[in-house]
Order: structure tokens, then sequence, then C-alpha cells
């Protein structure tokens, strides 16, 4: 919409609260038939990604949000090899999972090819050339009929980067008892699982039965939050395993995990992590 201070975004962030962005300038816009694709210039924000008015990436603090979801998880299992991405249509969780030297094959599943094309045209910056890596494999499909057709015990790690488990019905079915069943049957018996599950201060009803449904299908649950200013909110990250404890991993492992597979990141340090995993979960 329009304002004296030119065009901004008023977004939603709950359910009784709203976000303003201003709008420095749109690049591209592409209408799908699951949503509408935006690619702009926010001020405080650089470029980024929105999909149906809401900002899911922005060049300023997406490394926060994605280092959080890929790392702790590949830093838990000793020697990922095979990992599938569910969702993270512009690239940046297959980014971060590539930096690991111990990845031979990445998956990533994504439900509309056109974002995926917009994508690899318009955010370089987010992707970094992740899809043209050799190691990295898209596939255009619902990502529960995905995994429902994957064999037991394919995948040594599976990241979950998806809309929150109330934003829309596409991704919901993927935060169910059922999906979380079926992610463990495809992974090995020493596999990790991640993902992000939305705010728990704003939407703590919605939080508490994704975890519910993890903790039912995994013995070692683990979680941690970070406030990331783009969404003007908390987000809550699960990880799960039935070989390992993420809350056993320490600082000076997950450091030593990263440096033997020459991973660089920009916020999380092992010390960091400990610190989000000592924070508890922030309900509202």
């Amino acid at each position: 919409m329009s304002s004296s201070d030119g065009l901004v975004i008023i977004e939603p962030v709950s359910e009784y609260t709203r976000q303003i962005l201003k709008l420095k300038k749109i690049y591209a816009v592409e209408k799908t038939p699951y949503q509408e694709i935006v690619f702009a210039e926010l001020e405080g924000f650089g470029k980024a990604l929105l999909i149906d008015e809401f900002v899911q990436s922005t060049e300023k603090d997406e490394f926060i949000y994605h280092e959080l979801l890929v790392h702790p998880a590949m830093a838990l299992h000793p020697e990922p090899k095979r990992v599938l991405i569910i969702g993270g249509g512009e690239g940046a969780s297959l980014r971060e999972v590539l930096k690991h030297g111990t990845v031979e094959d990445a998956v990533m599943v994504d439900i509309d090819e056109k974002v995926v094309e917009f994508s690899k045209r318009f955010l370089e910056v987010m992707h970094r050339g992740s899809f043209f890596d050799p190691r990295a494999r898209v596939v255009i499909m619902d990502g529960l009929e995905y995994v429902k057709k994957t064999a037991d015990g394919t995948f040594d790690v599976v990241v979950m980067d998806l809309t929150d488990p109330y934003a829309g019905p596409t991704a919901l079915p993927l935060y169910s008892y059922e999906a979380f069943r079926e992610i463990k049957r495809i992974l090995k018996p020493e596999g990790v699982m991640a993902t992000q599950a939305g705010s728990s201060y704003f939407y703590p009803k919605e939080y508490r039965q994704v975890k519910e449904n993890i903790e039912k299908n995994f013995k070692h649950v683990a979680e941690y939050w970070a406030w990331i200013p783009s969404f003007a909110t908390n987000v809550n990250f699960i990880v799960a395993s039935d070989a390992y404890d993420l809350y056993g991993l320490s600082a000076e492992m997950f450091d030593t995990r990263l440096k033997s597979r020459n991973v660089n990141t920009k916020y999380l340090v092992g010390r960091r992590l400990t610190a989000h995993l000592s924070m508890g979960v922030l309900y509202g």
C-alpha cells in the first residue's frame, strides 16, 4: 500500500500485531498457481523475497535463520552424507547444507517450480550458486508425497524449511504426527531431523502441537529460538533424533565439527548455540 513515505507493506505478525516495512524498490513480481512471489529491496533489510506479501528472507538477516536451522542438526550428526531439504525455495538452506564437506548428495524438494526458477534468476545473493553445485538435486513435488515415496533409511539428515504451521494449508500436513513418522522412517537409525516451528510466543498452541508430534516419534528432542529482525518475531527451531541429543553437543564439539568440514558461519558458533539452547522456550 502507499503512504506519505512511499510504498509500504503492512504485514501481520500475529492475530493482534502488525509490522510496517518500507519498500525501496521492486525488481520482479510473479504469480504462480500457489502464491505471489516478489523480489524487492526493503529499507533497512536489503534485497528480499516476499511470498503473498510475507517476508521469507532478507539479505540483511537471513543468515541468522538459515544457520540456526541447518548447522545444529548437521553438526549433531558425525558424518552427514545424504541430506533432504523440504521447502527452502530460495536455496539458502541448500547453501548452508552444502558447506559441510561430508555431504555427497543434497536433495531439495519444493512444491512450487516458479519459486525455484525465480530464486535462481534473482536471488543469487541468497543461494550463492548452491543450485548449481554438482551435489545438489532439486525435485519439484509436494514434500510429503516425496517423503512417502522414499525408501526407508535413505537420509542422514532431514531439514524442514517450510512456512509456519499456522500460515496456511500447504505446509500444515508436514507438521503432523503422521508426517514426522514418515520422516523418521526415511532417516537412517542415527539420523537427525530439524525444522522451524513458527513463533512459540505469538502461537503457543500451534507450537506445542508441533513439538508434541515430534516427541511422539523421536527419543531426543531439543528446542531453541531466536529473534529474527525482518520477521519482527521469535522463530523456534526443533532438532530431533533417536541416536543423538543436541543438548549433549558441547560448544567445543560443534566448533570442531564445523571446522573439520570447512564450514564458515557469520552468526552461529558453539557458544551461541549453547546460549540459545539454554534460554528455554519463549511463550506468550
